[in-house]
Parts: C-alpha cells; sequence; structure tokens
C-alpha cells in the first residue's frame, strides 16, 4: 500500500504533520521511526494507539478518518496510505 495508492499524492508537509502526531503519540523519537518501522513489532505500540493517531490526525490536520481502515496503518507508509485513499474520496 503507498501513499499515492488512490492517486492523491500527500505533500512533504502533510507527511512530516503525520509522522510528529505518530511519533508523539507513540512517544518515540522521530529518528527512531522510518517510513516502515512497524508500530506493533518494532515501537511496542497496542491498538489503541492506533485510535489516537487516528483521533489526533482528525482533529489537528481536520481529516475525516471515521471510516478509515486501521488495520492497515501498521507502520507511517500505511498511514499515509489511509490518509490519501480518505482524501481522495
Amino acid at each position: 500500500m503507498s501513499a499515492t495508492r488512490a492517486g492523491k499524492e500527500l505533500s512533504a508537509e502533510t507527511r512530516a504533520a503525520i509522522k510528529k502526531i505518530v511519533c508523539d503519540v507513540l512517544e518515540v523519537d522521530p529518528a527512531d521511526v522510518t517510513d516502515t518501522t512497524l508500530f506493533v513489532e518494532d515501537l511496542d505500540a497496542d491498538s489503541l494507539r492506533t485510535i489516537e493517531i487516528l483521533a489526533e490526525m482528525e482533529r489537528t490536520l481536520g481529516f475525516d478518518l471515521s471510516t478509515a481502515p486501521i488495520e492497515g496503518m501498521t507502520n507511517l507508509d500505511g498511514v499515509y496510505a489511509v490518509v490519501a485513499e480518505s482524501e481522495a474520496k
């Protein structure tokens, strides 16, 4: 799944804002997180954190992710793809 899957490319600013939110919610250093770092396996996150990430993105960035497929949000690439798909609708 890529950030352009739905035909919409996320800007570098949007990607940076999403990464900041993810790192803040997961309480990890951004230097320790790549686009493919797995939230659960590599960062010991639980499923509640995914919900917190969604809520914070909606609140901070104004995305409507109420129907977003959270099962795909296993790393930043997955989050970018979910946001790109939601934005393309």
